[in-house]
């Protein structure tokens, strides 16, 4: 982008805190469709989690929803003489006035339908990272592997998160979201086993051996996927899928119309992610053989609803998968598994600056 967009931030945006812990270098940002994560870790070794939802919604610009904004203390910026909410608030508003949130990402990158979407992303990657805490600070930055079933090159995606992490003062690395979640739930197998991130826009396939991707792919099928379904079947908005979705639903036990619907779409995506990796592992002729049988480990905000496993490991008893399996399993924290995984990589980084 050539012209620089005009952002002011309004008077109710919420201040940075002015006391925190002292940080070690090396931070984690998972750059997900629904979500962003970002993740340090302090001298204590305590492990910090920001989170904030990736979204934005444009509003009328008027002294009314301006005060209106500042007494909620809800945050908005001014971009090119638009008022817009961004992050939680503005999944909020949405389903308040029935509308749809915009994304600055779509499918798990940058969204090419949305003219806003690089200054909104750099302003909340800018809020969730803050300032490096030394100079060329390095971050480890998730993105998604190539899909088997779009045509979609990840490499403009990732030169643009590249350049706007270096902008803010980091250097910046990337790493497979689904490389993440081996990091961070298979540290017990020798970082060995199946990783699978579930994002919003897209499921994240790792194979690693030893900390090694020995096959990486992902699915342009996620938790959007499924919201769009059930509206499609409901005549309902997307947002209010999303909505139904988070409230508590548990495919164990779908009660009403709607969870009926979250639940087929649930079970369809499951079948269909199991199935893409079981013909990657018939078809691929660079497949390790593992010595041992290993562990499948979900993670992701979708693979957060209730009875998801359940759903997983009943899906995988039908099929003849080609290698031994250990454990099926959910990450304890699924939400922040890719984003700690990121500063696992980030830590052991020999560039990181003491």
């Amino acid at each position: 982008m050539t012209d620089k967009p005009s952002i002011d931030f309004g008077t109710g945006s919420a201040p940075r805190s002015t006391s925190q812990p002292r940080l070690r270098p090396g931070k984690g940002l998972d750059v997900g469709t629904a979500n962003l994560l970002a993740a340090v870790q302090d001298y204590d070794g305590n492990v910090i989690i920001k989170v904030q939802r990736n979204a934005f919604i444009d509003i009328e610009q008027n002294d009314f929803t301006r005060n209106m904004l500042t007494k909620m203390d809800v945050q908005y910026v001014i971009l090119n003489n638009k008022m817009i909410v961004v992050g939680d608030p503005a999944f909020d508003l949405a389903n308040i006035y029935n509308r749809e949130t915009r994304r600055p990402m779509s499918d798990g990158m940058l969204s090419p339908k949305e003219a806003d979407a690089l200054p909104i992303e750099k302003l909340l990657v800018d809020r969730l990272l803050g300032p490096p805490a030394v100079p060329n600070e390095v971050v480890y930055y998730s993105v998604p592997a190539d899909p088997i079933d779009f045509e979609m090159n990840v490499v403009y995606h990732k030169g643009i998160f590249n350049d706007l992490l270096r902008k803010l003062g980091y250097n910046p690395k990337d790493i497979l979201e689904g490389h993440c979640i081996v990091f961070a739930e298979l540290d017990e197998d020798d970082f060995t086993g199946i990783g699978i991130s579930c994002g919003g826009g897209m499921f994240n396939v790792c194979v690693a051996y030893k900390t090694l991707p020995a096959l990486s792919f992902s699915t342009a099928r996620g938790g959007d996927w499924i919201d769009r379904n059930v509206a499609k079947v409901l005549g309902i908005k997307a947002s209010r899928a999303t909505a139904l979705k988070e409230k508590g639903v548990d495919l164990r036990n779908p009660r009403t119309r709607e969870e009926q619907a979250i639940d087929l779409y649930y079970r369809e995506l499951i079948r269909y992610t199991l199935t893409e990796i079981k013909n990657r592992f018939e078809t691929s002729e660079d497949m390790p053989q593992f010595p041992d049988p290993v562990d499948i480990v979900f993670a992701g905000g979708t693979s957060k609803i209730g009875g998801f496993i359940d759903v997983v490991r009943d899906e995988f008893s039908r099929m003849q998968f080609p290698i031994p399996i250990k454990e099926i399993r959910r990450a304890d924290d699924p939400l922040t598994s890719c984003a700690r995984g990121a500063l696992v990589a980030a830590a052991a980084d020999a560039d990181n600056p003491e």
